[in-house]
């Protein structure tokens, strides 16, 4: 039996349905207000979804969910750049997985636990270089209190490993394509608001630099890491390194639209960003760019993924190739028009 916690979110789901066309059993832990639209359809003659519900902050749930499984993908986390409350960044990004740790120790029959992290725990790339697994976070300064968590978390994911937990952590970089348009989908969501016009220009300078990682090049990473990694290893899933003024023209080529003509500076978007937070505060919507956003598009998140091509056969599509489907997607939804 395989156990997913955040099994309900972006990455969650498509992992889910990949695990299940494997044959894999699945256990999905899942709270009780989650929406379950994204998770496969009931069990099938080959493999069977389980319903587990409790929570990664719930010891107790989560320690009951670990019961008779092999191996524990702990995908869970809050990624968003922005939230009224950031206490629960660390409450569910270090606090689950503290728990999920503790109930791994707990747990006889665990063998593999795969840790979802993000490039974000490495840090920026600000000196220019493409950065690898090596990479440790400067820690200087941190752009969300997303970034921040996540490198906390992975200070106690390397440290539980040195102590024989048998963890491989995965560093996954933007995730894009088909599924969800949620805030771990940022780049569906900024190609809704480009063809919509809400967004009607670049960026900032576009002179950012992100590793971009199709979503389905990411699942794939996570259960190679599954059969092929040893504990203890660390991989990027990450993809081509571009800019957001490159995802644009892509865009624009791929549908033969025109490329926006302007770029808007950074302290009109950090402006509208605190508009949009002091609304947000109002509506209970959370925004799409907000203060910390601007912050993270001021740096470079170069890296590279060679140790993953290497050691577990992982092999990214081009970012041409995953905005023509991601575009189609959303024009086949009605999000877009082109």
């Amino acid at each position: 039996m395989i156990l997913v916690t955040g099994a309900t979110g972006y990455l969650g789901g498509r992992l889910c349905h990949a695990l299940l066309q494997q044959g894999h059993p699945v256990r999905v832990l899942v709270r009780p207000t989650s929406d379950l639209s994204s998770l496969p359809p009931p069990p099938t003659d080959s493999a069977a979804i389980e319903i587990f519900y409790g929570d990664v902050t719930d010891y107790r749930s989560l320690l009951s969910a670990c019961s008779d499984c092999h191996v524990i993908f702990h995908v869970a986390a809050v990624v968003e750049p922005w939230l009224p409350d950031p206490s629960k960044f660390f409450s569910v990004n270090v606090g689950g997985l503290k728990n999920v740790l503790q109930a791994v120790r707990e747990t006889e029959t665990i063998e593999k636990l795969i840790y979802t992290s993000s490039f974000f725990a490495l840090g920026p790339t600000d000196d220019g270089c493409v950065a690898d697994e090596n990479q440790v976070h400067h820690e200087k300064y941190f752009c969300t209190e997303y970034e921040k968590s996540k490198a906390y978390a992975d200070k106690i994911a390397i440290q539980a490993a040195s102590e024989g937990v048998p963890i491989v952590a995965v560093y996954p970089g933007v995730i894009y394509g088909p599924g969800k348009v949620t805030a771990g989908n940022v780049v569906a969501r900024m190609i809704v608001e480009r063809f919509n016009w809400r967004l009607p220009g670049y960026i900032g300078s576009g002179n950012d630099k992100f590793s971009f990682s199709h979503v389905d090049d990411v699942v794939e990473g996570h259960i190679a890491a599954m059969n092929k990694a040893q504990p203890g290893e660390r991989y990027l899933l990450t993809g081509e390194n571009a800019s957001f003024r490159h995802v644009f023209d892509i865009a624009a080529s791929i549908t033969e639209t025109k490329k926006p003509m302007f770029n808007i500076p950074f302290w009109a978007i950090d402006a509208y960003g605190w508009a949009s937070v002091m609304f947000s505060r109002i509506t209970g919507k959370l925004p799409l760019i907000s203060p910390p956003t601007v912050n993270v598009l001021k740096h470079q998140w170069a890296y590279s993924c060679e140790k993953a091509k290497v050691e577990l056969d992982y092999n990214p599509r081009s970012l041409k190739e995953g905005l023509a489907e991601m575009l189609h997607w959303l024009k086949n939804l009605g999000l877009i028009k082109f």
